[in-house]
């Protein structure tokens, strides 16, 4: 039997670029996602993909959200999600985002600096505040750099110095990095976290551990399984922040083939010009960070090497040229190019109209019989 995904790209007619989302998958990764971390608490990253068909699955499945947004917010409550179960995990909303996502409800923030413990005192009077704790993201396909998160010693600060500003010190967060595709990574953040807790006094803290969780687009990473293993043990509540992990299979990004042109005295490879580039979806391709896997419908036979760009006018508008792609030698433009495993950070970030590109449009799948 077909997937609802491979159905709807069956019509070949259909103009591109587009990415295609099949929300009953994204439904199954959520409860395979509950049987790898039993007893946790899910909190999707809406970042990810927005798309409110998706955020609809997940309500129904059971999910809780993580918002960096008051946008967001709205978002989840219009797809029928409780605001008792949505976190605002953006340690860096300034006081009007604080006192919209307090206004709609939110209960659960995220902090990491004196100055918006403050604003959260008097914008969500009474909040359940986490700490953001900064770690190591060794293995992380996109680190953070050090922008978010607080040392140690001062997240044991913060945490001690919610109740005298009417707040409720809840636990620790941290994030390991998107695309952490090593366990040991987590089980250092945890360490990290629990001292922090312990420092400050907290008994069976909330341990929310971030997102990060990776996908294998072109190589195997460790089962989910292997993360879970790597927190478990402790007597603490946990939680988890997947965008990633949820969504990125239940999508399918295809472009249509601009050009393919061999350019002498640059490049002994070809070049592939593609009608979705980093500016229609395509932002991860920023230093190669994400290798996504490709399928070229309708061609077979020999393959060699390319190079792969996208539209733009911008020379940045580079999606693969150091990682290694091969492509048949019959591909000729009009051609398809599908790039799987492409519904996070997609759509999110496609923009909405430089260079006169229209942003990327969006289509779901209709569930197969």
């Amino acid at each position: 039997m077909q997937t609802a995904l491979e159905a709807f790209l069956s019509d070949r007619d259909r103009p591109t670029p587009f990415l295609v989302l099949d929300p009953a998958l994204v439904a199954r990764r959520y409860a395979e996602l509950t049987q790898a971390f039993p007893g946790a608490e899910i909190l999707y990253a809406v970042k990810a993909c927005p798309h409110p068909a998706v955020l609809r699955a997940l309500v129904d499945a059971g999910a809780g959200f993580d918002v960096a947004s008051p946008a967001e917010v709205g978002l989840c409550v219009d797809a029928g999600a409780d605001p008792s179960r949505i976190c605002a995990g953006n340690p860096v909303r300034g006081a009007a985002a604080t006192a919209a996502c307090h206004a709609a409800g939110v209960r659960r923030f995220v902090t990491d600096s004196v100055e918006d413990l403050d604003e959260l005192a008097v914008h969500a009077p009474g909040a359940e505040v986490m700490v953001r704790v900064l770690v190591d993201d060794t293995g992380s396909a996109t680190p953070f750099f050090g922008k978010f998160g607080a040392t140690p010693a001062v997240a044991a600060d913060l945490l001690r110095a919610c109740a005298s500003r009417g707040l409720v010190g809840t636990g620790v967060t941290f994030h390991a990095g998107s695309q952490q595709t090593r366990p040991a990574t987590y089980a250092a953040g945890v360490a990290t976290a629990l001292a922090v807790a312990r420092d400050a006094g907290l008994e069976r803290p909330v341990l929310d551990i971030g997102g990060g969780l990776p996908v294998a687009y072109r190589s195997a990473v460790p089962a989910w399984e292997e993360f879970a293993a790597a927190v478990a043990g402790h007597d603490v509540q946990l939680v988890l922040e997947p965008g990633r992990a949820l969504v990125a299979e239940a999508g399918v990004l295809r472009t249509g083939v601009l050009r393919v042109s061999r350019r002498a005295g640059v490049d002994d490879r070809r070049w592939v010009y593609l009608d979705a580039g980093r500016y229609q979806g395509l932002a991860e391709t920023e230093n190669e960070a994400i290798d996504y896997p490709l399928r070229v419908p309708g061609r077979e036979g020999p393959e060699g090497p390319v190079v792969i760009a996208g539209p733009t006018c911008d020379g940045d508008d580079v999606l693969y040229r150091r990682t290694p792609y091969a492509l048949p030698l019959s591909l000729r433009a009009g051609d398809h190019v599908d790039l799987l495993h492409a519904g996070a950070y997609t759509a999110s970030y496609a923009s909405v109209g430089f260079n006169g590109f229209a942003p990327l449009p969006v289509h779901i799948a209709p569930p197969t019989s």
